[in-house]
């Protein structure tokens, strides 16, 4: 594209150079295009919120709601410039678009290690970092009122000033497919998804963990259901708390939340049933629940040594969140556990079956990553378990690749599927508005105008 403001995309961009890139197409086209800081981190990073046309509709893209899943920066720059080279998706449409680089730079930099390369299993479980829950911005365990994270509260402000009829929250999935989760349908969807996915060499995955029992509106779109109160191992597991996905819901906001995968799994999109499915589940809840226990053991070794310091805290607060959930998501799994009072499972064929053996992996392989990161960062090894952490690890991302048959999708094929979707999303939600009560009551139609002025600054 002419006047591209990013290079060819080999690698993810930092914290730093999606602010850099959106300040020079701000400077590039400071009739169209405008960049403010609109929050601050807990670290004291700025959140830059870049705003493209001056329609009057406003969409809302967030980016790096989770601090390991960097492909959404990139996706924000990419449609930035989409936006720019076409008018229709601007004024054609009566459209702002309003996009939030990073939601959480304080976490995100603390993958930065991985960012660059070499983008194998092994390097990026070993430089994996994700918050615990109760750090992650977009969730609101103790309800709106509750929210205390400045970067939440950021996001909340901005979408009480926005209204916006459109909100995406741009995620990455590990290892697996590519999926959407929406508030409310968008009929077609579906059919883009599949298109976009196709083209680009993609798997969808059409039974993700995280929408285990999430109704499904097509192959690879689910419904994400209103929240409801439950203790935090199913708040952690099944996003069953309050969220910024549904705060914007009385302005007639409907939110997509866009998944990408960086390793893809064939697998995840296969609907044939296995011929002993429980044989499956049996499996799969086994090596979770003998991994948990593995890496219990290993935390209570080395836990007295490691101190009481922040960074410390902050490793271990996910680690426990890991290690909280999987002895119960190994059980509600295991046919030779499950009773009467156990939530029921959908139909299983090898599509949710591989998504569920990837979920198990996923939660052990994380939380060794995170202790191989904490010990390392003592200097020293007094239990000894660094080597039993590298076999781990290396067996389990072993399993991934060889096993699943897990394979890098490059960086630029992963912006561009997450773009694709995000612009479909757009199209198909001005298509299809919902008027809220507050918009009808307001006179403006299916969006409201903001209470007060847009600030440009």
């Amino acid at each position: 594209m002419r006047g591209c403001v990013l290079p060819p995309l080999r690698r993810y961009p930092t914290v730093h150079e999606l602010g850099v890139h959106a300040a020079a197409l701000a400077a590039r086209r400071p009739e169209d295009v405008r960049l403010r800081r609109v929050g601050t981190s807990r670290a004291g990073a700025p959140l830059w919120l870049l705003s493209v046309g001056h329609g009057s509709r406003q969409a809302l893209v967030v980016a790096g709601p989770h601090a390991n899943e960097p492909v959404g920066g990139a996706t924000a720059l990419r449609l930035a410039e989409r936006v720019l080279a076409d008018p229709r998706l601007t004024e054609g449409a009566d459209a702002t678009w309003n996009l939030l680089l990073c939601l959480d730079p304080d976490g995100s930099r603390r993958n930065e290690t991985w960012l660059s390369g070499p983008y194998t299993l092994g390097h990026y479980f070993r430089h994996f970092f994700r918050p615990g829950f109760l750090e992650q911005p977009e969730w609101l365990p103790e309800g709106e009122g509750g929210a205390v994270l400045p970067e939440t509260r950021t996001l909340l402000d901005l979408q009480d000033e926005l209204r916006p009829f459109l909100q995406c929250s741009l995620h990455g999935v590990d290892v697996g497919g590519a999926f959407v989760e929406l508030t409310r349908d968008l009929p077609g969807l579906a059919q883009r998804v599949a298109h976009s996915a196709a083209r680009l060499g993609i798997p969808r995955e059409l039974g993700p963990y995280d929408t285990l029992y999430w109704p499904m509106l097509g192959p690879a779109v689910y419904r994400v259901p209103p929240p409801r109160t439950g203790d935090l191992a199913a708040a952690i597991t099944e996003a069953a708390v309050e969220s910024t996905w549904f705060h914007p819901q009385p302005y007639g906001t409907v939110t997509a939340i866009v998944e990408a995968p960086m390793w893809g799994v064939d697998a995840v999109e296969d609907p044939a049933r296995p011929a002993d499915p429980d044989a499956v589940l049996r499996s799969v809840s086994h090596v979770l629940r003998r991994g948990t226990q593995h890496l219990e053991s290993v935390l209570a070794r080395v836990r007295p040594g490691l101190g009481t310091s922040p960074a410390v805290a902050r490793l271990l607060a996910p680690v426990d969140d890991y290690l909280l959930v999987g002895p119960g998501i190994a059980d509600s799994w295991d046919p030779d556990v499950r009773d009467s009072t156990t939530r029921a499972l959908p139909p299983l064929d090898t599509a949710r079956l591989t998504a569920l053996r990837l979920a198990g992996r996923r939660v052990a392989l994380r939380t060794a990553g995170l202790l191989h990161q904490l010990v390392t960062a003592t200097g020293r090894d007094p239990g000894g378990v660094l080597p039993e952490l590298d076999r781990l690890i290396d067996l389990w991302c072993a399993d991934y690749r060889d096993g699943c048959g897990a394979y890098w999708i490059p960086v630029a094929r992963q912006v561009e599927y997450q773009a694709r979707v995000v612009l479909a999303v757009f199209d198909l939600a001005g298509r299809h508005p919902r008027v809220s009560p507050a918009a009808r009551d307001s006179g403006w139609g299916a969006v409201p105008r903001p209470t007060a002025p847009v600030r440009r600054d």
